[in-house]
């Protein structure tokens, strides 16, 4: 009888800590990180045996916006380090954990065979180019660089009548993918996937006289009391996480210890 209550009195003991270590992780991911996001977690967890991790994936910008007005995401990877800076200014995230953690590129890509891609940018001026895909500028960072890219090649103007904009840029792809558009301006990442390998062309498109679109993590105000929370976003600096990335067609910031 001493005994069973021994064994009761340890496992009310346990209870709590094991509830606590099974409260899931809710991380919201930029949309290039569509296509590699669950390996990473799945990745996240053999180093955090048990860990239950929660993926979201949308615009950056809207992101933002919700994790400012009190969504309880505890991670945030963005698209851009605009975004989660903001957060930090805003209070509304901690900016001891913002890092980069992935460098993209945006390549202009077809699956309609009339179309030679290599030409780059001013195959847009292309009579036959009815619709190009890009991500939304104002809440995109991948939209953004398009819109930088058509506009240092003095584009922007011509192509804005024929543009069908995407919520983020797996939409943008979307489009391409469904024939709503002949073309789009999307991620490497994109296009690199192995889900994607081989669907269609693909040209890099030189950022030259462009920012680089260097992508940060950062634990928000809800992660604060989630210990799992910091942990993910140093993940992200491991060697495991950077080859899933590297494969993946992102470009490495360099190591931060």
């Amino acid at each position: 009888m001493n005994k069973l209550l021994v064994i009761l009195f340890a496992t009310l003991l346990a209870a709590p800590g094991a509830r606590a270590n099974t409260t899931p992780l809710l991380v919201a991911a930029a949309s290039d990180l569509v296509y590699c996001i669950d390996e990473l977690a799945a990745a996240f967890r053999k180093e955090a045996p048990g860990a239950d991790v929660k993926i979201s994936t949308g615009a950056s910008g809207n992101f933002f916006a919700q994790i400012r007005n009190g969504a309880p995401f505890h991670v945030f990877l963005s698209a851009d380090m605009l975004y989660p800076t903001q957060l930090a200014k805003l209070g509304a995230a901690d900016g001891a954990t913002l890092r980069p953690y992935a460098i993209g590129r945006i390549v202009l890509w077809t699956t309609d065979p009339r179309f030679d891609v290599s030409q780059g940018l001013p195959l847009l001026r292309d009579p036959r180019v009815a619709r190009i895909a890009i991500g939304n500028p104002d809440t995109a960072p991948y939209g953004r660089a398009a819109k930088a890219a058509l506009e240092r090649d003095k584009l922007w103007q011509a192509v804005q009548p024929r543009l069908v904009i995407g919520e983020n840029i797996a939409q943008a792809a979307q489009f391409v993918q469904t024939g709503n558009a002949q073309l789009g301006i999307i991620s490497l990442a994109t296009v690199r996937s192995p889900r994607m390998a081989g669907v269609g062309r693909h040209h890099l498109i030189s950022d030259a006289g462009v920012a680089p679109i260097e992508q940060g993590a950062i634990v928000t105000s809800a992660g604060s009391t989630q210990p799992l929370a910091a942990r993910f976003v140093r993940f992200l600096g491991s060697p495991a996480a950077r080859a899933i990335l590297e494969r993946n067609g992102f470009g490495l910031p360099a190591v931060n210890d």
